[in-house]
């Protein structure tokens, strides 16, 4: 999901991802270092229109007894997105922020946010067989009220950040930018699944429609040749 934010945060939408491994690299746990990539590549403007999912009418998903709920409403234009968490620890605790997403307000308030979890969950995690690379370099480590990490946060509030990051990435999965507004209430991956699933099982909740441009100027950033004519070149 870190990927796949750091494309959709900075507006690539036509892509190819080659993985020699069983994952994407965590990288620094954030988004930030695809970003930089992203922009060291550059990208190209390709000569078709770009298509948006345009959110007709209110859809949510919940699951009430945990507490959680997401939802996408209407919008003027382009994607915002609204989250609160609410954690026992007082490391993280209540944390809530709301922004509209475009590439820079992307690169600057959510890349560099940090994925996070529990030094009493390392063991239990490991023993499934999960988080066996994860470290302090890749991670935010959290032991009761104490941030382990030696460079402390990157954001008084990067907790909400990255899972505002999270949601990026799994709001992506719907295969086009989203016009609409976002909300969720300590959601996750599996409730945002669920929310575009219940999007798309009703066909009256969105339409197609013409997506703005994303580049932090209003317009998609236009670098070397575009793709057929760059992948001419390498084939030639």
């Amino acid at each position: 999901e870190h990927l796949l934010a750091a494309l959709a945060g900075t507006g690539v939408d036509n892509t190819v991802v080659e993985v020699d491994g069983p994952e994407v690299p965590i990288m620094d746990g954030s988004a930030a270092p695809f970003v930089f990539l992203i922009e060291c590549a550059g990208m190209a403007a390709q000569p078709a229109p770009r298509r948006a999912i345009r959110i007709d009418k209110p859809v949510a998903v919940s699951a009430p007894a945990e507490g959680r709920r997401a939802a996408l409403v209407p919008a003027d234009r382009g994607l915002s997105l609204d989250v609160a968490i609410a954690f026992d620890t007082p490391a993280i605790g209540c944390q809530a922020r709301a922004l509209a997403l475009d590439p820079a307000t992307f690169k600057r308030d959510l890349a560099r946010a940090r994925t996070f979890g529990f030094l009493a969950e390392v063991d239990q995690l490991r023993a499934a067989g999960l988080a066996l690379g994860g470290s302090l370099d890749n991670a935010v480590v959290i032991d009761g009220d104490r941030v382990l990490n030696d460079g402390g946060l990157r954001y008084p509030d990067e907790f909400v950040r990255h899972k505002i990051l999270d949601t990026v990435g799994d709001l992506s999965l719907a295969g086009a930018p989203i016009v609409g507004r976002f909300t969720g209430r300590c959601t996750g991956h599996a409730l945002n699944q669920r929310l575009l699933a219940a999007l798309f099982a009703d066909p009256a909740a969105w339409s197609w429609t013409d997506a703005a441009p994303l580049g932090p100027d209003g317009a998609l950033p236009a670098v070397g040749p575009t793709l057929p004519e760059r992948a001419v070149a390498q084939r030639a």
